[in-house]
C-alpha cells in the first residue's frame, strides 16, 4: 500500500530551504503581523471601521466594497484584503519550517500556531463588526493581533538558533529581571488598549459606545507603566554591563531603551496635541517595536545549541595508503 503524501509533505520531501531562506520567511511573517497592526489602527484613525457594513461580506449584496461606500470603505476592504497578504506571509513560513532538514518540529507548530491565529482573529473581526465596534471585541482584535506577533518573533527567532536544551548566558537574577520586564510591557500594552477604548478615536462617525474610563486618567496609568517599563529595561543595560553579558545580549538592551526613547516621546506629544491621528498612528507602530525589542532582549539571555550530528569527515585514501605502508 503506497503511503499519501499531503502537499505540505510532498514539498517537504523534495525542497530544503537554507537557513537564510528559512529565516527570511519568518520575518517576512514579522513583518506582515506588523503592517496587520498599524493598518488596522489606520481603519479607526479614519473612521473606518464599519466602511464595510458586516462580515464575510463587505455589504449584504457584495463580497467587495462598492461605490456608494466611498473612502471609507474601500479602507476596511482594503485591510480585510491584507488578511490574504497575511496568509500568504503565514504559509510561506510553514512551508520553509516544514521543510527544514533535519526536521524541526518544535519550529513547525509554532509556525502552524500562526495559521489559528490569523483565522481566529478574523472571526473577532467579523464579530467586532457585528457588534458595531465594541471597545471590548476591538480590545480583543488588537490583543489577538498582537499575540500574533509575538507568535511570529518568536518564531523568527528560533529559526535563528537550534533545538538543543536552553543554556543561559547571564545569572538567574538577570532572567528574572528580564521576565518582569515582560510582565511589565504586556500589562503596558493593555493599559494602551484601555487609553484607546476610552479615547475620541472611536473608529466610525456614528454613536460608538466607549470604555467606561475617563480617557485623561487611563492615558495616565499608561504613562505610569511606560516609566516602569523604561526603568526595567535601563535597570537591564546596567545589571547587562555589570555582569559582563555577551555583546549581542547589550545589543539588545541597548536597542530597547532606544526604542522606548522614541515611543515615549511621540507618547507625550500626541498626548499634548490632542491626539492627532498621525501620531497616534506612529505610536502603534511604536508599540510593535517596543514589544518586538522586549522579545528579542529575552529570548538573547539564553541560547539554544544545534543538535544535528555533525557528518563524519571521510579519510583521504592516499594518505590511507601512504600510512598503511609505514606500518607495514
Amino acid at each position: 500500500m503506497v503511503a499519501v503524501l499531503t502537499p505540505l509533505a510532498y514539498t517537504a520531501q523534495r525542497w530544503t530551504p537554507s537557513p537564510r531562506t528559512l529565516q527570511r520567511a519568518a520575518l517576512t511573517a514579522v513583518l506582515m503581523s506588523v503592517v496587520i497592526i498599524v493598518t488596522g489602527g489606520a481603519v479607526r484613525l479614519t473612521g473606518s471601521g464599519l466602511g464595510c457594513d458586516t462580515w464575510p461580506k463587505c455589504t449584504d449584496d457584495s463580497l467587495f466594497a462598492t461605490p456608494e461606500q466611498g473612502l471609507h470603505g474601500a479602507i476596511e476592504f482594503g485591510n480585510r484584503m491584507l488578511t490574504y497578504v497575511l496568509c500568504a506571509a503565514v504559509g510561506w513560513a510553514i512551508i520553509a519550517a516544514r521543510s527544514t532538514k533535519p526536521r524541526r518540529r518544535g519550529l513547525t507548530r509554532l509556525a502552524w500556531s500562526q495559521f489559528w491565529i490569523v483565522m481566529g482573529n478574523a472571526v473577532i473581526g467579523g464579530i467586532t463588526v457585528w457588534m458595531d465596534l465594541n471597545p471590548w471585541t476591538v480590545a480583543g482584535h488588537f490583543f489577538l493581533a498582537s499575540t500574533l506577533l509575538t507568535v511570529t518573533t518568536l518564531t523568527w527567532l528560533r529559526t535563528r538558533e537550534g533545538d538543543g536544551a536552553p543554556r543561559p548566558r547571564v545569572p538567574r537574577p538577570v532572567r528574572k529581571l528580564s521576565w518582569a520586564l515582560v510582565g511589565a510591557a504586556v500589562v503596558l500594552i493593555a493599559a494602551g488598549t484601555a487609553v484607546t477604548g476610552s479615547g475620541p478615536h472611536a473608529g466610525d462617525s456614528s454613536d460608538v459606545p466607549r470604555m467606561p474610563f475617563d480617557w485623561a486618567t487611563t492615558a495616565h496609568v499608561h504613562a505610569v507603566f511606560a516609566w516602569v517599563v523604561c526603568a526595567l529595561a535601563v535597570a537591564m543595560w546596567l545589571v547587562l554591563r555589570v555582569v559582563d553579558a555577551p555583546a549581542d545580549t547589550r545589543a539588545r538592551a541597548r536597542e530597547l531603551l532606544l526604542v522606548l526613547l522614541a515611543q515615549g516621546g511621540i507618547g507625550y506629544v500626541q498626548f499634548f496635541t490632542d491626539l492627532p491621528e498621525v501620531l497616534v498612528g506612529a505610536h502603534m507602530l511604536g508599540s510593535c517595536l517596543v514589544w518586538i525589542a522586549v522579545l528579542r532582549l529575552a529570548m538573547s539571555l539564553r541560547e539554544r545549541p544545534r543538535t544535528a550530528a555533525e557528518i563524519p569527515a571521510q579519510p583521504d585514501p592516499a594518505l590511507s595508503a601512504v600510512s598503511q605502508s609505514g606500518v607495514a
